[in-house]
């Protein structure tokens, strides 16, 4: 059968060109697509290799040859890709044409030729064929052809897309039936589409999506999230243990991408889209989500459903998150200023609207309803209204009360106004956004309330968020709650008053009025970290003094407002940490061999909490463990010598606190001045030194070098040919970094390794900058050049003990 169809499209049909990129050849393969109009088993592979090999010639036709086009689309080629997608056997050839579309549109480069295919409005049949979606290939291939196609989109070339006489936009309805893939690559795709589509400036393609699916998708998507948080929280209140982490961080790269997808659509700046999700995320999400899960006393939790109600942990977590990546000023704003102003009248409102209201737990009706929909019903009023509002679906007892409630809105409309006018006396303006007049903006900058305990009770959101700051048992929830006051407080788009109103005066010049409480919660996490056997980690205590600094240090003008009470809470923990440290004085070659390692590290890689929170491990219950993965900084020490790493670094951080308060600069760290050492292409007098000859083998090459042994320094040298005894530095590095041992099999030989310490805290190791043997010319030289380096080891250390000695009582001091 094969080879009689093969004969039929050659024998009896025309003869196939020689030159494959060609008009001729493209007008051969019409003619195969005109003898071959249904797909069968017998000619499927030979209608597979035409359609490849016309997108070929299409894109050599592009840019050589203008006829190319204009003979395809004069004779309708499209239309037979059209006909093989609708057979019952054209799911073979499916896949073919798909990955054909989507490779000639993704290397069109010509627009007129980019029109040309996108007249006649086949594509838009293409895209609303109805595929076999059950087929991952075809759907892959789909979703691809359908964000090339939105990556062609201008204010040109969306009208072949959107019609606006029929209001018909095929690429975008069907592409966001994928919003809520399994496969998360499909996602991403969609999400990519829609951006861009969003940000394509034209009026009437909007129009239509905020009139015909701009709440049915957001609301979706929204509920989506939602469903994915629930998840989130019940990983992080079950899986306890941090080696199986994987899931977890899943699903916290999930929401990272979802929350950064509505950043970027905020800032496409199209106003009215942007109102739209704003209430959805809002009404959906933050507020009665994770708003509502902040408080957890019984006198404002009158929840049915439990499940609704997140962990206090994973709420800080999911806040903090949303106050660093969103910037949209409306959301953040209204959020702020829920957390820190609502008082115990609007907090109950939440509770009860969220908390008692069947209503909110009810799903958003499927995407695909609503888009089949395509005239609005006055009889499906009130249903649609219940559908609208934000309960697990799977849950048998909750089904059955939805539909309760559905029919008894359907049958009582009277009821349901009812209840409308009840939640909404109920409700509070404050609830949703407090809109402050010029006079209220001027009388809180001007009179901020210091907020005493009496008076942060009436404020039970920001009350929540203080109390976090307690290290009992760990430091989880005051490591998350510093997180959402130190994003809150530095989001851009909130205004300063707002923060101002209770003295969180992070972003003012004039920081006199500070808030007192937080800074009280501040000095204490401190005073604990300095603590033997402290629950605080180092990531903890960094944003802890990141925070203060913000409160009551201007860095422009270098003036702390720090109260003297204050300072003198500072001063004690800087005297704590320096006793503590001084317990590990004593074993000086184990403190010393760390000191200036710790030091380089506190300078290279300061914290930065967009990293921090990125991490999945925070999430778990701090560990002691190495063999955890997790860094050091974000775990507690296992052992002395990691006790000893933390008290060093406590050292330094609030050491550097306690000197930029007290406006005195750094001059005894680091320990080694960088002037006073060797460097590379430094030349050296060798006239009285002792130099050992070598040969250096290393992978690439082997090097004849001098070693020089220094009082601080491992260096070799070559000798300089233009200066009698003076020789070159090609190699140096200090020495309390050099490990040297013998060649088993030469005793002529050592093998010399130098590794720098990790000089950046996400990269777990680092290569040695050296690792190579050295062989001398004799095992004599060999032992002198081993002892050599061992004593300029020893004496580095008595060099380093003496200096530091000298220093103690002014770094201790």
């Amino acid at each position: 059968m094969e080879l009689f169809t093969r004969a039929r499209n050659t024998l009896f049909g025309a003869t196939q060109p020689r030159n494959v990129h060609s008009l001729e050849n493209l007008k051969y393969l019409y003619g195969v697509l005109q003898r071959n109009t249904t797909v069968s088993d017998a000619n499927r592979d030979l209608l597979t290799e035409t359609l490849r090999s016309i997108s070929e010639i299409l894109i050599w036709g592009d840019q050589h040859d203008s006829s190319v086009f204009d003979y395809f689309l004069e004779h309708g080629m499209l239309i037979y890709f059209l006909n093989y997608m609708r057979q019952k056997n054209g799911r073979f050839i499916c896949v073919q044409i798909l990955q054909t579309l989507n490779i000639l549109f993704e290397n069109i480069r010509d627009e007129t030729s980019l029109y040309y295919l996108l007249s006649n409005n086949h594509v838009n049949n293409i895209i609303s064929h109805k595929f076999d979606f059950s087929d991952e290939e075809i759907t892959a291939y789909y979703i691809s052809f359908l964000k090339t196609l939105s990556l062609k989109l201008n204010k040109h070339s969306i009208h072949f897309f959107y019609t606006e006489r029929t209001n018909e936009f095929p690429l975008y309805v069907e592409a966001i039936k994928f919003f809520n893939h399994p496969e998360s690559m499909i996602r991403i795709a969609v999400k990519t589409l829609t951006l861009n589509i969003y940000r394509v400036p034209d009026p009437a393609m909007h129009r239509f999506i905020i009139d015909c699916t701009a709440t049915e998708y957001f609301s979706n998507f929204v509920w989506f999230i939602r469903n994915q948080v629930l998840d989130f929280d019940n990983i992080v209140r079950n899986n306890r243990e941090i080696n199986n982490r994987g899931q977890l961080t899943c699903c916290l790269e999930e929401y990272l991408d979802h929350i950064h997808y509505i950043q970027d659509i905020f800032l496409l700046n199209v106003d009215s889209l942007n109102n739209v999700l704003k209430d959805q995320l809002m009404n959906r999400l933050l507020i009665p989500v994770y708003i509502f899960s902040l408080i957890k006393r019984d006198k404002f939790s009158r929840v049915k459903d439990p499940r609704i109600m997140l962990d206090q942990l994973s709420t800080l977590f999911l806040l903090a998150e949303i106050f660093l990546v969103i910037q949209y000023r409306p959301v953040v704003e209204e959020l702020a200023d829920l957390i820190i102003s609502a008082d115990i009248e609007t907090v109950e409102a939440i509770q009860h609207r969220y908390g008692e209201q069947i209503s909110y737990s009810l799903p958003p009706t499927s995407l695909e309803v609503c888009l089949a929909k395509n005239e609005p019903n006055e009889d499906d009023t009130n249903e649609s209204e219940i559908s609208l509002k934000v309960v697990d679906i799977n849950d048998e007892q909750e089904r059955r009360q939805y539909e309760d409630e559905r029919s008894r809105i359907q049958t009582a409309s009277s009821t349901s106004i009812n209840n409308k006018t009840i939640e909404s006396s109920i409700k509070p303006a404050s609830l949703y956004i407090s809109n402050w007049t010029d006079d209220e903006k001027y009388r809180r900058s001007k009179d901020p309330m210091r907020l005493n305990n009496s008076q942060l009770a009436e404020r039970p959101y920001f009350e929540t968020l203080i109390n976090a700051l307690e290290c009992n048992e760990n430091d989880q929830l005051c490591f998350y709650a510093l997180s959402v006051l130190l994003t809150m407080t530095t989001n851009p788009s909130i205004d300063s008053i707002i923060l101002e109103s209770v003295c969180l005066t992070v972003k003012s010049s004039e920081k006199s009025f500070y808030n007192t409480l937080l800074v009280d919660k501040l000095c204490d996490i401190l005073l604990s970290a300095t603590k033997q056997d402290s629950n605080i980690r180092i990531v903890t205590l960094s944003l802890t003094i990141m925070l203060l600094k913000k409160l009551v240090y201007n860095e422009e003008t270098h003036i702390s407002y720090l109260s003297d009470y204050h300072f003198s809470q500072i001063e004690q923990a800087r005297k704590q940490a320096t006793d503590d440290l001084k317990g590990y004085y004593p074993q000086q070659e184990l403190l010393l061999d760390m000191f200036e390692d710790e030091y380089r590290q506190t300078q290279l890689n300061p914290i930065r909490i967009e990293y921090l929170l990125k991490d999945s491990c925070m999430l778990f219950q701090p560990t002691t463990t190495p063999l955890s993965g997790v860094e050091f900084i974000k775990r507690l020490p296992s052992g002395d010598i990691e006790r000893a790493r933390r008290s060093i670094r406590v050292f330094f951080l609030i050491r550097a606190l306690f000197l930029e308060l007290s406006l005195i600069s750094e001059i005894e760290l680091p320990l080694t001045k960088p002037e006073n050492l060797f460097k590379e292409d430094d030349k050296l007098d060798l006239s009285n030194g002792d130099l050992i000859a070598c040969t250096i083998h290393m992978k690439e090459r082997k090097d004849r070098r001098f070693l020089v042994i220094d009082q601080m320094q491992f260096i070799l040298i070559e000798p300089d040919i233009k200066k009698s005894n003076w020789g070159i530095v090609k190699f140096c590095d200090l020495m309390q970094d050099v490990e040297v041992t013998n060649d088993k099999e030469d005793s002529r030989s050592l093998h010399i390794t130098i590794h720098k310490p990790v000089t950046n805290i996400y990269v777990k190791t680092s290569p040695p900058i050296l690792n190579a043997k050295f062989t001398f010319d004799d095992h004599i030289r060999c032992m002198t050049a081993k002892q050599n380096l061992i004593k300029g080891r020893q004496r580095y250390f008595l060099l380093i003990y003496f200096y530091f000695n000298n220093k103690l009582i002014i770094l201790f001091f």
